[in-house]
């Protein structure tokens, strides 16, 4: 389970919270020829991400629009929310079939300008 203080940091120590970076959604299924190795199954930016108080969890939003969630527009209203906020946990709706999807994991692409939450299916 990763949580809002994990996404932070690892945005921090990973690209030194360069703004411009947009979030991107990479998305990793099973390997049915070996269950403990992921394969990569696709990928989308993240349209819209929401803090909902009542589930204790930052939600990312994959709704097919074309508006973009650029790194500095994240960070700044995380790093103003009280401590206990920190460990609300991060998840993603994907459409209305995969909703409430845990991410597992963060990566980045230099070259493309990309930060990347990982969910698995």
């Amino acid at each position: 389970m990763k949580v809002i203080i994990d996404l932070i940091e690892d945005i921090r120590e990973e690209i030194g919270n360069q703004e411009d970076f947009i979030l991107t959604a990479m998305l990793l299924k099973e390997n049915p020829e070996d269950a403990e190795k992921l394969i990569y199954a696709g990928e989308a930016p993240i349209n819209v991400f929401d803090l909902d108080e009542s589930s204790k969890q930052l939600i990312f939003k994959i709704d097919g629009s074309h508006s973009r969630v650029e790194i500095g527009e994240l960070v700044k209203p995380l790093l103003i929310l009280p401590m206990d906020a920190m460990m609300y946990e991060l998840k993603m709706d994907v459409n209305a079939q995969y909703n409430d999807i845990e991410v597992v994991g963060f990566g980045k692409s230099i070259e493309e300008k990309k930060y990347i939450l990982f969910i698995k299916l």
